[in-house]
């Protein structure tokens, strides 16, 4: 029997390693001439690439035969979180319950530790979804503009987004770009990456001159907010929503 199936309560297809489900991107490659397989520990997730007309069912059989490999690589990731009634996930750096009822309102509220939602149970992971990212834009937008003016610099346009390589951005034009992640990060690590995106917008390089605009426009211990994205930010990657 193999590992390797659609859910009917996912939207893409699963293998099991051990007592675990993982999630599979699948990828259609022109140039590709035989099966690929990844383990993308930043999405906690597998990436199976395969020649444009090759078929996924058979694919995801040979991915799911591969169990040795899989076993090793997914040891050294904590395996992912589907976001849902009853699940927990961290806003400002402090875990938050999923309580879902159905009588409740659609739009997803804050109370204590709590993330209350209605609506249909279904929907619930991508809701709370949408509503993370409007928090993380809204919050860092006036961080950003905030921090920005008291340094008499200039922000243009801020947007947030899900990169795996890089927690912020900015460009020449004074555009700033967040992983809307940041919101589930306890307030000083955003805070301190709102402060680092901004002091670029004085120095495009990573000079003493700018290192020193970091610690002077942040709040708190820049060292330390680092340091915790080292050693937590990979786990942000690992609660998915629908």
């Amino acid at each position: 029997m193999s590992n390797a199936w659609f859910s009917p309560d996912a939207d893409r297809p699963q293998i099991r390693v051990g007592d675990t489900a993982w999630p599979v991107r699948i990828v259609h490659h022109a140039q590709s001439r035989r099966y690929k397989l990844i383990f993308d520990g930043a999405r906690g997730e597998l990436r199976l690439t395969l020649p444009r007309r090759a078929s996924a069912v058979r694919a995801l059989k040979w991915a799911s035969e591969q169990q040795d490999w899989l076993a090793e690589q997914v040891g050294k990731s904590a395996a992912p979180v589907l976001v849902g009634p009853g699940a927990s996930v961290p806003l400002f750096g402090i875990a938050r319950r999923v309580e879902w009822n159905p009588a409740a309102p659609r739009a997803v509220r804050l109370r204590d530790d709590a993330l209350l939602v209605g609506g249909p149970v279904d929907t619930v992971g991508r809701r709370v979804e949408r509503w993370l990212k409007g928090q993380a834009l809204e919050l860092m937008e006036r961080e950003s503009r905030e921090i920005a003016a008291r340094a008499g610099l200039c922000v243009g346009r801020v947007g947030v987004g899900d990169p795996r390589s890089r927690w912020g951005s900015c460009t020449h034009d004074g555009d700033l770009r967040y992983s809307w992640r940041l919101v589930m990060a306890p307030d000083h690590v955003r805070r301190a990456t709102v402060a680092h995106e901004v002091a670029h917008l004085r120095h495009m390089d990573h000079g003493a001159d700018f290192h020193a605009l970091v610690d002077d426009l942040h709040d708190g211990d820049v060292g330390a907010a680092r340091a915790w994205l080292r050693r937590e930010g990979r786990g942000l990657h690992r609660y998915r929503f629908s």
